[in-house]
């Protein structure tokens, strides 16, 4: 079942090649990603984030105090809140908390560091609105996953609270292009090739501006500190390397990292979850990353509170030890030690 539905996709996008203009391509990916509206519970709100675009959205039974901020995909140069909209709010539903999608600025039009400092923004956004990091995931998919990681480590480096964990689709972590996969995957993946990926590249770069730099190329960040991470990419995808090369500096750098690894899947396919189960799939899995982490992060918070309880057993058990002592001149071996 899973195969046949993997193939209905691949029909789909076989069906609408990709064209050559900017304007075109941004209209073919918000066509492909929204084929299938979002589910009728869905609540959906347009805001304003500090005079960028953004959207709400939350289902029945959700907690909206625990946000998903998310950074679409589409390398930089496209993708939107429409054609992200089913991804992001079954996300929120797996995750059972509020997402925030962020329409950020796209390049040619706005190159480097327009989309980095619009994460910030986004960012800013949620905080000033009262929203604790602890309550906070991070999520993106391809070029999106890039700005998620760069704004942590731009948060990091202000030694600014971090977001509770961070959820990576299909990340494009290195803009040099020096995965193997982008060779060994080409024939199987029917959306990502390097030739595009470099034509992205230099549409979203100045000129002079080091491939390398962390800022657009997180493989080569330092990830220390960094908050619990999942990692999401399909077998069939010629950023499978960027995936995996990722997981492991994150993991040499103490970060606590899942990797998934779903086999057949090409890039991003959460996108068209609606009919595709292993899309279904990976969305739960990553909405109990979501929960669990967000949930620990509030016991942690919960646990630096003094335990008043306990102290009161303390001084109950001294107490009684006291009592039980007070008629014997040597009471060492009835001395009562607090609970610890």
């Amino acid at each position: 079942m899973a195969q046949s539905e993997i193939d209905n996709v691949r029909a789909l996008l076989h069906s609408k090649p990709r064209p050559v203009g900017w304007a075109e391509r941004r209209q073919r990916i918000d066509a492909i990603g929204s084929i299938w509206p979002v589910a009728d519970d869905v609540k959906l709100e347009t805001v304003d984030v500090n005079g960028l675009g953004g959207e709400w959205s939350i289902v029945p039974g959700s907690d909206a105090s625990h946000v998903l901020l998310f950074f679409h995909g589409g390398g930089y140069c496209s993708g939107s809140i429409l054609s992200h909209r089913r991804m992001v709010t079954e996300a929120g539903r797996t995750g059972r908390m509020r997402t925030l999608a962020i329409a950020y600025r796209l390049a040619p039009e706005h190159p480097f560091p327009a989309a980095y400092d619009d994460a910030l923004t986004a960012w800013r956004f949620l905080r000033n609105e009262g929203t604790p990091a602890s309550q906070i995931a991070i999520g993106g998919d391809s070029a999106g996953a890039g700005l998620a990681v760069a704004l942590i480590n731009r948060l990091r480096d202000a030694h600014e609270g971090l977001p509770a964990c961070l959820w990576l689709v299909s990340p494009w972590t290195d803009l040099t292009m020096s995965g193997s996969t982008f060779a060994s995957k080409d024939a199987v993946d029917p959306i990502i090739h390097k030739e595009y990926l470099n034509e992205l590249a230099d549409a979203y770069l100045p000129d002079g501006m080091d491939r390398k730099d962390p800022r657009v190329s997180p493989l080569y960040a330092d990830l220390r500190s960094f908050p619990p991470l999942l990692i999401q990419v399909g077998s069939a995808e010629t950023l499978l390397d960027d995936a995996t090369r990722f997981a492991a500096a994150a993991g040499a750098a103490d970060v606590p990292v899942t990797l998934e690894i779903w086999p057949h899947m090409i890039h991003a396919w959460h996108l068209w979850n609606a009919h595709l189960e292993p899309g279904r799939r990976a969305l739960a899995s990553a909405g109990a990353f979501m929960r669990r982490h967000i949930g620990s992060t509030l016991s942690a918070s919960r646990m630096e509170q003094p335990d008043l309880s306990a102290t009161s057993r303390n001084l109950r058990a001294a107490a009684r030890a006291a009592r039980a002592c007070g008629s014997r001149r040597d009471c060492s071996r009835r001395s009562a030690r607090p609970d610890r």
